[in-house]
C-alpha cells in the first residue's frame, strides 16, 4: 500500500497531510470554545493527530509513512468525538486522501505504450 516514490501523487499526499495540521489546529479553538474541551485536552488530541500527519508526511519519503497515513486519517475523524464537526472535516479529508492515493495506484499500473513499442 504505497506509491513509487517517482509518483506525482505523493506530493499530492504530503499535501494533504500538512493542510490537516493546520485544520487540526483550527478545529482546536472549536473544541474549546464551543463544545466546551478542556484546553490541555483539546492540545493533547490535537497535537496527537497533528503528530501522526508530520511523522507520516517524512515517511512518505522512505514509503514507511503510507499506514501512519491512514492512521492519521482515522485521528482525524477521532476528532470528532470533541467537536461533532471535524467529523465532516476528517471524512472529508480521508476521501482526499483515499481518492489521491486511488489515483496514485491507478497511474502506476496503466500500460506504457512507449514499453510496448520498444522504446526506453
Amino acid at each position: 500500500m504505497r506509491l513509487t516514490p517517482t509518483n506525482p501523487l505523493r506530493s499530492a499526499l504530503m499535501s494533504v497531510l500538512v493542510f490537516e495540521v493546520i485544520v487540526f489546529w483550527l478545529g482546536f479553538a472549536g473544541m474549546v470554545q464551543v463544545s466546551g474541551i478542556s484546553p490541555v485536552t483539546a492540545g493533547l488530541w490535537v497535537g496527537a493527530a497533528s503528530l501522526l500527519a508530520i511523522v507520516a508526511t517524512a515517511g512518505l519519503r522512505r514509503g514507511w509513512g503510507y499506514p501512519v497515513g491512514w492512521l492519521t486519517q482515522l485521528a482525524a475523524i477521532a476528532l470528532g468525538l470533541l467537536t461533532p464537526w471535524m467529523y465532516a472535516m476528517g471524512l472529508m479529508f480521508t476521501l482526499i486522501w483515499t481518492i489521491s492515493f486511488v489515483l496514485g495506484k491507478r497511474l502506476e499500473n496503466r500500460p506504457n505504450p512507449n514499453k510496448e513499442a520498444g522504446h526506453p
